[in-house]
């Protein structure tokens, strides 16, 4: 494999005052970094970049991510986050994708991530109504082909919907109670035979770039039996464990009433299932013995702000997460819940939406913190030795940022700057280990303009398969939106929205 030189170029150096180190030559190997010096001497059959003084910064990694739902950006308004999983993620029959489907919304959010520099991905993703090895092998080929890091779980619930959340039991009708009352998704015995096809068909697959995770979804989503065997299999592999935690008021009130007055973190803990492999997703309905045992544990967060907003749910305990020394990454969530598959728009809410809560100014997000989190913080949950740096033996992820665009005219304060005024339109190059896989604005990985169209046209006709599935599922609605005000109503004695 022939070397790529990249000349005169600036290293992002969060340590260093102006956000960058002194013009320098960068050496890609076999896939990593392996040399940094003011001046390289290119090989005859090196692959030569020059970088006329623009900048080479770690690749942005999507540390939180449902690719089940890339076609359907924009579609649902607003909605909290009981109600808008009504219509986000039905096991219907009817919304049942095939293979080539499956394939194309995923490499729609390939192509968005990597135009823009997101150079790795965590897909916690769903599959409706179940999954099977053809859609997981769809899923995973469109990253193979696209050229993106991913790691790739299977987040199914495995309870009925009346165990998964307050009240709700009490509030359906005589004739809703029994579909609610059963199981209808996978049990935990197949799901566990599928996840040892996910991780002997694909872990370890593209000389490592595509790798298995497992998640719950949620805690009080499975049994306590099959979120153990979970973690079993994440110790056993070394895999990141997505669960989602304390995304809302609701879910906090969840433990009030379904756990003993117990949080999802302590539940959790006292399963004796937190640990380092672990994300807790959102953690915003957090209580301080909740963040200390994240903190004893080694948890990671992944937090999407985006998210949390477009749904209501709630504003992340920032400052009280740093201060304890919880690693954070940044995350889309999902196409439906951000909208844009864009990680400097996350970038850009994450900078400025904690300053609503902290009235103390000292203790509003650094921009070096936030781009920290979208880089170092993504590769420790990832569970990636050096990924999001631009360490020696680091994974050449990377992308060149041309610092004569409109973003950093005149050039102020680097880190600020890539925080507050890039959306991606900057970005002239992006590498994934160690391959150009977007150059001049456009994969060079596969041809987007032909899944452009053939994805316009195939999701057209999926759109009547949609509204009815919209229109079964809002049959329930008056009951959940009937649960969601009575979580309201609850008094919990914590708030993580901002007062009217």
């Amino acid at each position: 494999m022939s070397a790529t030189v990249f000349q005169n170029v600036r290293l992002l150096d969060l340590e260093h005052p102006d956000g960058m180190g002194a013009p320098c030559d960068l050496k890609i190997r076999d896939g990593r970094i392996a040399e940094i010096s003011p001046s390289i001497a290119a090989q005859p059959t090196d692959n030569v970049v020059q970088g006329n003084g623009n900048l080479v910064m770690p690749g942005l990694i999507n540390g939180h991510f449902h690719s089940a739902v890339n076609h359907m950006k924009g579609r649902l308004p607003s909605l909290p986050l009981e109600i808008f999983m009504l219509y986000e993620c039905p096991e219907l029959e009817v919304l049942r994708p095939t293979p080539r489907e499956a394939y194309l919304r995923t490499m729609l959010g390939c192509i968005e991530m990597l135009r823009c520099g997101t150079t790795s991905v965590q897909d916690d993703c769903f599959f409706v109504p179940e999954p099977d090895p053809e859609i997981i092998d769809a899923v995973a080929q469109a990253y193979a082909d696209s050229g993106i890091r991913a790691r790739l779980a299977l987040d199914q619930p495995e309870l009925a919907e009346l165990d998964k959340l307050p009240f709700l039991r009490d509030l359906v009708p005589d004739d809703l109670r029994p579909a609610l009352a059963s199981a209808t998704g996978v049990p935990a015995t197949r799901l566990l035979e599928l996840y040892d096809y996910l991780i002997d068909r694909w872990h370890g697959a593209q000389d490592g770039r595509i790798k298995a995770a497992v998640s719950c979804s949620a805690p009080q989503r499975v049994s306590p039996d099959y979120f153990a065997r979970l973690d079993d299999l994440s110790l056993r592999h070394d895999l990141p464990f997505y669960a989602h935690m304390l995304e809302t008021r609701l879910q906090r009130v969840f433990g009030e009433e379904c756990l003993n007055a117990r949080s999802l973190v302590e539940y959790t803990h006292d399963l004796g299932l937190l640990s380092d492999r672990m994300n807790v997703i959102h953690a915003i309905w957090v209580s301080d013995r909740d963040l200390d045992l994240m903190a004893e544990t080694g948890v990671s967060i992944a937090h999407n702000p985006n998210s949390n907003l477009r749904l209501g749910s709630g504003i992340m305990r920032w400052r009280d997460i740093h201060d304890r020394g919880i690693p954070v990454c940044l995350g889309i969530d999902e196409a439906i819940a951000d909208d844009a598959i864009n990680m400097w728009s996350v970038m850009k809410t994450a900078g400025v939406i904690h300053n609503l809560t902290e009235w103390d100014f000292e203790r509003w997000p650094k921009a070096r913190e936030v781009i920290r989190a979208a880089t170092v913080g993504g590769g420790i949950a990832m569970r990636e030795a050096g990924l999001g740096t631009l360490a020696i033996g680091a994974p050449a992820d990377l992308m060149l940022i041309d610092l004569a665009a409109l973003p950093y005219v005149p050039l102020n304060d680097l880190p600020r700057q890539l925080v507050h005024c890039e959306l991606g339109q900057s970005v002239l190059l992006t590498m994934v280990a160690g391959k150009i896989v977007v150059q001049a604005g456009k994969l060079t990985t596969v041809s987007e303009a032909d899944i452009l169209v053939e994805a316009t046209e195939l999701f057209s006709q999926k759109k009547s398969a949609m509204d009815e599935a919209d229109k079964r599922m809002a049959r329930l609605l008056p009951y959940y939106r009937e649960m969601y005000q009575k979580a309201g109503r609850y008094d919990l004695q914590m708030e993580r929205r901002v007062p009217n």
